[in-house]
């Protein structure tokens, strides 16, 4: 199953996985996915919260823009690094996740069952693929995972959480609520979306929370936006060898 914008041409630039500084950002420790078993042990890097340099330049910068408005907020650093047997991890778990909370059993499921199940997954979750063309964008080191802290050290309400698979993780899913709380989620929103972008960021069409910058999915919404030029990806699938 091929994404749009996996059609971009990828030219890595070599820039090295940077390890992101705890103290400066927010940071969840033991990380959510390690806490599920996920296998980072098996990349070589046994840690999600490295970037690719730049990426990571740009994050600081996003974060120096955010205080300037609220001086003693966070940008929470969900997932960044996430190697291609932690995607496949992850897919397999949230496939599972959905199975039980549909009450279904996966040897009972039709094949058609399950590949509309697998599309739903993929909606939000890239191919773990390991072909070099088409790498998963966490797997690059160029995408992020984030939310906000505020100063009282609480995390700040987006109205729906991180990886949840539903229309609430669109980012303008309450763009045209008329409810108070509703229209604060969209505030919370717009509000880490502007910092991001105006780090040079771009947002996933359908997570509020995930950004990046130079990878594939950077490159064709960008592309999108400025049609005088043609980029190509500078950052593929980071791997330690």
């Amino acid at each position: 199953m091929t994404k749009p914008y996996q059609q971009i041409p990828i030219k890595d630039c070599g820039e090295p996985l940077v390890l992101i500084p705890h103290k400066q950002f927010a940071v969840e420790s033991p990380h959510a996915y390690q806490k599920l078993g996920a296998p980072y042990h098996l990349s070589g890097v046994n840690s999600p919260y490295y970037l690719r340099q730049e990426v990571l330049e740009r994050l600081i910068n996003a974060q120096t823009d955010l205080q300037s408005n609220y001086p003693s907020w966070k940008i929470l650093i969900f997932d960044a690094y996430r190697p291609v047997e932690v995607q496949q991890f992850m897919v397999d778990y949230t496939f599972a996740k959905t199975l039980k909370y549909r009450e279904l059993k996966p040897d009972l499921i039709s094949p058609e069952q399950h590949q509309a199940i697998l599309a739903e997954v993929y909606q939000f979750w890239a191919v773990p693929s390991l072909e070099p063309a088409t790498p998963p964008p966490h797997s690059t080191g160029a995408a992020i995972d984030i939310a906000l802290v505020n100063n009282t050290g609480k995390t700040v309400n987006m109205g729906s959480p991180i990886d949840e698979l539903s229309p609430r993780s669109y980012p303008n899913h309450f763009a045209t609520s008329s409810h108070p709380v509703e229209q604060q989620y969209h505030q919370n929103r717009q509000l880490l979306a502007e910092v991001m972008i105006s780090a040079g960021f771009q947002q996933h069409p359908n997570e509020w929370w995930h950004f990046s910058f130079g990878d594939q999915m950077w490159v064709w919404l960008t592309n999108q936006q400025k049609t005088e030029h043609n980029y190509v990806a500078k950052y593929g699938r980071y791997s330690v060898d």
